[in-house]
């Protein structure tokens, strides 16, 4: 060992080493710990609970400088229980826009009716397709929940398309689609009722899509159209009259993009907290960091910002649940 030289360099730079670095340590175990000093625990455990702990240390600044916060997901946010811890968020006002994608609107309103099942990820699909289910992952979504949603979706459709003479922007139509819900667990029933926008930057990706290509078929001289600008705009408004702006993106996609892309406009968002399974090597935006939306200024400084690596599913009940914590 003696002639072993490996831990014998010669130290060069001391630029790394100092007492600001935070030791590595667990912490007693109690369960009477809130959320929020479970996550200030985090920190100092290392690997991806210290990316938690911060997570939970930026979305306090957000709630303490009361910015706007604008809360991004992907579809399969809502086909998992997420759903209800996202509608306590709304409840309560947390949030203060949504962005996000058609299936989170078509998935809120079937489970109004009947719930999604668990199953599971090895499940054999050809079975899965012979008992008329769906597979989202390990969770399986009946045919018939989707026919029931068609039924009332193209009724609700006609209602709209008589009232606002065939032309609305997707939150204005999103909208009234909340208030149509009578169920508690509904992130769309807090939306509406709370008056949050819900923003949706591909609006017929999706079932519902379906359904609009179907409806103008029988209305082709005098289609529903869908306002793109008009969305637009009241999203953008949003976003440059806040005086301080903040993001919580679950996932990547269409929905991450709409709102760190808008950003830009006022020079990027105070802070932003990413929960994600995306890799950044492939290049895609899903993947993509924190430290990379500061050079498209769709992020003012990466100090101000979390990236946590793993399953929303996981992470995101924790962070709720503190933000929760911080409002009584």
């Amino acid at each position: 060992m003696d002639k072993n030289v490996s831990f014998k360099r010669k130290i060069s730079s001391r630029a790394i080493r100092g007492a600001a670095l935070q030791p590595i340590k667990g912490f007693k175990l109690s369960p009477n710990a809130t959320a929020e000093e479970l996550l200030a625990a985090y920190s100092s455990i290392g690997f991806q609970a210290s990316h938690l702990g911060k997570a939970a240390q930026v979305v306090r600044r957000m709630q303490d400088d009361k910015s706007t916060i604008f809360l991004a997901f992907t579809s399969n946010m809502i086909s998992c229980g997420l759903r209800e811890i996202i509608a306590q968020l709304c409840e309560k006002k947390l949030v203060h826009a949504i962005i996000t994608s058609t299936g989170s609107i078509e998935e809120d309103v079937m489970k109004c009716s009947e719930p999604f099942t668990l199953g599971s990820f090895t499940a054999d699909d050809t079975q899965v397709k012979a008992n008329g289910l769906n597979r989202i992952g390990n969770i399986f979504v009946k045919d018939e929940q989707y026919a029931s949603l068609e039924k009332m979706h193209l009724a609700f459709m006609d209602e709209m398309y008589r009232k606002h003479a065939g032309k609305m922007c997707m939150s204005e139509y999103v909208a009234e689609l909340g208030a149509r819900l009578n169920d508690k667990n509904s992130f769309l029933y807090w939306c509406s009722k709370n008056k949050i926008p819900v923003f949706l930057p591909g609006p017929l990706d999706g079932a519902m899509g379906d359904h609009f290509y179907f409806f103008n078929k029988t209305h082709s001289k005098a289609p529903f159209v869908i306002d793109a600008a008009e969305e637009v705009r009241r999203f953008y408004d949003i976003m440059l009259m806040a005086n301080k702006t903040s993001g919580i993106i679950l996932g990547g996609g269409i929905a991450k993009h709409h709102l760190i892309g808008a950003a830009i406009l006022r020079n990027g968002l105070d802070y932003v907290v990413y929960l994600s399974t995306g890799t950044e090597g492939d290049g895609s935006l899903s993947g993509a960091r924190p430290r990379e939306a500061v050079s498209w200024n769709k992020l003012k400084r990466e100090e101000d910002s979390a990236f946590v690596e793993g399953d929303a599913t996981l992470t995101f009940p924790l962070l709720a649940c503190s933000m929760l914590s911080r409002e009584k």
